[in-house]
């Protein structure tokens, strides 16, 4: 559930009926948007008319507009964007959707994405348009400076972008001055000229003053617009104008404390009241009034204030929202704590109080705060939790407020000081959590153990919701499971999770939260039978109770569990048919399902279709690809990374892992796939095997380790790297030990049902045991590795390992040739795989040189060899080598029998030799065979 929007910020105000035309100044702008220019910049003290002439001008010039004004909450990054994704509703109301799902998440995307998401869809807005940005100079916070200059360097070309500020922000100003991309207009260009105060003064304001007044007054106020308003104020009614002009001098803070008493003097005492009570407020209507005046006059106020020209501005066109005018209020607000400071926390607090009766809890807490209420806001913060956790209130807003209460404070109340514990699990502070977890559980000990503590602290507990100190117990619990099992201790999470569970009067909530956590254990531990009961079962009550969004992010972890058993059909048919199941919901898309295509991706890329795993994770982009569980933010980048590794792009994969890694929050989700093993496998590919083995040293690893589940992903990527180095040192040493550690690996997957690494484990086992020459075991694990892969339909467990690997299956099909009198065929999963070698394919670099041990020879005569050879010339030459006639290798390869000769004589050629036995001797000489 999203926060609010309030209307009022996106309220173009209308031109006034009765204002003083600036055709120079219209002019101007004009000239810079036929220009093409991005920004126009409106920059100048309080009190120039900036808003003024603005709603002037866009009046006039017949495009449409977005309007955005800006106030002190949208110093938060993720509030700014909201609302300006709001703005460009008014005018494209189906635009940002994606944006703002995204911006609701609990650990929002990198603000670039979401930038280039929305840019990309301002770009089909058909009609130029123009953006306002009222009020920048409230905002004072890099992220939303860099956010901004970001939109304007890439700023689509029908969008025109208006800043009006106090002052001037902090963006690439000069940049876009020298590239002839920036109108401005300044207070030396928005000051009255003598005309045009003549014209504001006798005939706006309805004074009768001579020329010689008028030229006074507008040097003394330099053509302050606001200044000159507020002594036309001031001089209304009075019959000295002249001595009051000449005594109006000083500089602008001094002109503001004589205007504003004057004005205020001149006002009858409720009136002047009504000022200064209601200053506090950032927006005003009559029932907020009536709260903080404690009157019932409210309406009959804001529109006699308005009527009088007292400087207020309706915020909507039914006139039931009001603001003062920003200088005005900053006085008003100066003057009350000048004449009247002890009624300034009460009135924020009334305000406060207003707030919550009304259910604007933000704007309540807000208040409380500034009136330096602790005890009631803590009350607030308190009850503002749940909907934190919804989504609806930021969390990092939450902590902000949190942060302002005395540690005292937090520590007296239970229950606030668990959803700060909670607040920080999102953050991934888990030892900060768990240190408030249990502080806090000491409120839920024995009466007598109680007493002694209270007697002693000198402390009483408060609750704001007696039914939340209720659910304490399992609450506590919940945290303590989900501490434990992201610290990978899997007896405290069961103990902590079994406790819920066992709570007959726990929120129903908390016990889902505790199954989902044992879950997690079973699959952790390696019991993926179990885990993948709970998150099926789960899985469907969440489908039944309509939460779709739970139901995406239980079922792609259950898509992760049947990819471990080897399951990869049914892993596919599950995250299809939920999919198919949210399309079937219509429209809205939800933006959770981009999780599914993620999930998707993956598995259409283990079964080598990299056509569809490119499309889905397109489909994820265009779905907000960041708007999913923080999790889901690195294994999205993780995923990116496997499709670039599959395309050949081994830096653009390592770039992705160092962004992942980047991202990564920790979690209860085990970490079964750790990043930097990830990179480590790059490595071994890249021939980079001194950094790889660096990474093995630096987790202490070692062939001689127990198997443990948990680590499996990194002990396999150890054998890697040890017959990556076997390779590279040209055979020397044994490799024995790897084929032992694999041999281990193999029966513990074995034992527990993880038919994916039994696959990938027999492919290593085959490469180990082809490394050292050794072909029939290598044919015996290749041969049990197919045969449990083909059912499911596995291509990239083998395709990533290369040439290597091509050679090993190609020598195998030769193999089953030769089987024919037994019954034996080729299979077609086979060819597929041979096929699939064909597609971008990287190559470790450690196998160019020396894909198996040199028996004779000279090591770079046969690097060269084999790089000068083509594959389609290695694999017609080991062909020729079975004794194969040109006419068979022209079937066996679909060749016509003349290219077949051609690639003859291209071998001979490059190995220098006349004929096929010739050629023989010499790859075997070479070790090429």
């Amino acid at each position: 559930m999203s926060a609010p929007i309030l209307a009022t910020k996106l309220y173009i105000p209308p031109p006034r009926s009765k204002i003083v035309l600036r055709p120079r100044l219209i002019e101007r702008l004009n000239e810079g948007l036929s220009a093409g220019r991005k920004l126009t910049l409106i920059s100048a003290s309080a009190g120039f008319g900036k808003t003024t002439l603005v709603s002037e001008w866009i009046a006039s010039c017949e495009r449409p507009v977005a309007w955005l004004s800006l106030d002190e909450g949208d110093n938060e990054l993720t509030r700014f964007l909201a609302y300006l994704v709001a703005a460009l509703q008014t005018i494209a109301p189906k635009i940002g959707i994606g944006v703002l799902a995204a911006l609701q998440s609990p650990q929002p995307p990198p603000i670039e994405s979401i930038l280039t998401t929305l840019i990309n869809e301002i770009i089909t807005i058909p009609e130029n348009f123009i953006f306002v940005l009222d009020d920048y100079h409230i905002i004072d916070s890099k992220p939303v400076d860099n956010a901004l200059t970001f939109l304007i360097e890439h700023l689509p070309p029908q969008m025109h972008l208006v800043i009006a500020t106090r002052e001037d922000p902090a963006l690439p100003l000069a940049r876009l001055r020298v590239r002839g991309q920036l109108t401005e207009l300044r207070a030396a260009d928005l000051r009255f000229t003598p005309a045009e105060a003549a014209e504001f003064l006798n005939q706006m304001m309805g004074l009768n003053l001579s020329a010689e007044n008028i030229a006074a007054l507008d040097k003394r106020t330099e053509g302050w617009i606001a200044g000159l308003q507020m002594a036309a104020l001031s001089m209304q009614g009075r019959s000295d104008t002249a001595s009051f002009i000449k005594s109006f001098t000083g500089s602008h803070h001094f002109i503001l404390d004589y205007l504003v008493e004057e004005v205020l003097q001149r006002q009858p005492e409720h009136v002047r009241n009504f000022l200064l009570q209601t200053a506090i407020l950032d927006r005003l209507c009559a029932l907020l009034c009536n709260a903080v005046t404690e009157r019932e006059d409210g309406k009959d106020m804001l529109e006699a204030l308005e009527r009088s020209n007292l400087f207020v501005i309706p915020l909507d066109d039914q006139r039931q929202w009001y603001r003062y005018h920003h200088l005005f209020a900053e006085v008003l607000q100066a003057h009350l704590r000048e004449a009247q400071p002890e009624r300034v926390s009460t009135l924020h607090r009334l305000a406060s109080e207003w707030y919550e009766q009304n259910g604007l809890r933000s704007d309540a807490i807000r208040h409380a705060l500034a009136a330096q209420d602790f005890e009631g806001a803590a009350g607030l913060i308190e009850l503002a939790w749940p909907a934190a956790e919804a989504g609806s209130i930021q969390q990092a807003t939450w902590l902000g407020w949190v942060k302002r209460l005395s540690e005292e404070l937090v520590r007296a109340r239970p229950v606030l000081n668990v959803w700060y514990a909670y607040a920080l699990l999102g953050s991934g502070e888990m030892e900060a959590a768990q240190a408030r977890l249990k502080d806090a559980e000491r409120w839920l000990e024995p009466a007598e153990t109680m007493k002694v503590r209270l007697e002693t602290a000198s402390t009483e507990m408060v609750v704001a919701d007696q039914e939340q100190f209720k659910t304490l117990p399992a609450t506590i619990a919940i945290g303590h499971a989900y501490i434990a099992q992201t610290l990978g201790n899997i007896p405290d999470t069961v103990r902590y999770a079994s406790r819920v569970l066992e709570l007959t009067d726990a929120d129903p909530f908390r016990h889902s939260q505790a199954s989902m956590l044992l879950g997690m254990t079973y699959w952790a531990s390696g019991d993926l039978d179990s885990a993948g009961r709970v998150f099926a079962d789960y899985t469907m009550k969440l489908r039944t109770a309509g939460n779709i969004p739970d139901a995406i992010s239980t079922t792609v972890v259950l898509a992760d569990i049947r990819l471990a058993l080897g399951h990869l059909h049914e892993a596919i048919n599950t995250l299809e048919q939920l999919l198919q199941f949210v399309m079937d919901q219509g429209e809205p898309f939800p933006l959770d399902a981009a999780d599914l295509h993620r999930e998707l991706s993956k598995l259409y890329l283990e079964q080598g279709n990299l056509e569809a795993a490119a499309q889905h994770l397109q489909r994820c982009k265009e779905l907000g690809e960041k708007a999913q569980l923080p999790v889901s933010r690195y294994r999205l980048c993780i995923d990116k990374a496997r499709l670039k590794t599959a395309q050949g792009d081994l830096e653009g994969a390592l770039a992705l892992l160092d962004e992942a890694q980047r991202l990564y929050i920790r979690s209860p989700l085990p970490d079964f796939c750790p990043i930097s093993a990830m990179k480590a496998r790059i490595w071994v590919v890249q021939g980079r095997l001194i950094e790889a083995q660096g990474w093995a040293h630096e987790q202490g690893l070692s062939v001689e380790d127990a198997p443990s589940y948990l680590r499996e992903f990194e002990h396999v990527t150890l054998a890697r790297v040890l017959i990556a180095r076997y390779k590279s040192d040209r055979g020397t040493g044994s490799i024995n030990e790897v084929i032992g550690l694999l041999e281990r690996l193999l029966h513990a997957a074995e034992a527990g049902g993880r038919m994916g690494s039994v696959i990938e484990i027999l492919v290593l086992l085959a490469l180990a045991h082809a490394a050292q020459g050794d072909s029939p075991p290598a044919r015996v694990s290749l041969e049990r590795a197919l045969t449990l892969a083909e059912p499911q339909g596995y291509v990239r467990l083998f395709v990533d390992e290369g040439e290597p690997m091509r050679l090993l299956i190609l020598d195998f099909r030769l193999w089953i040739e030769k089987q024919r009198r037994e019954g034996r065929k080729p299979t077609e999963y086979v060819d597929k795989l041979l096929a699939a070698f064909a597609q971008i394919v990287p190559v470790p670099q450690s196998e160019v040189s020396n894909p198996t041990p040199l028996r004779s020879g000279d090591y770079s005569q046969k690097s060269t060899m084999v790089q000068s050879l083509s594959q389609r010339e290695l694999e017609i030459l080991k062909l020729i080598a079975q004794g194969l006639s040109n006419q068979e290798i022209g079937e066996r390869l679909f060749l016509a029998l003349d290219t077949v000769k051609g690639h003859n004589r291209r071998i001979f050629d490059k190995l220098q030799v006349q004929r096929r036995t010739e050629a023989i001797a010499r790859a075997s000489e070479l070790g090429l065979l």
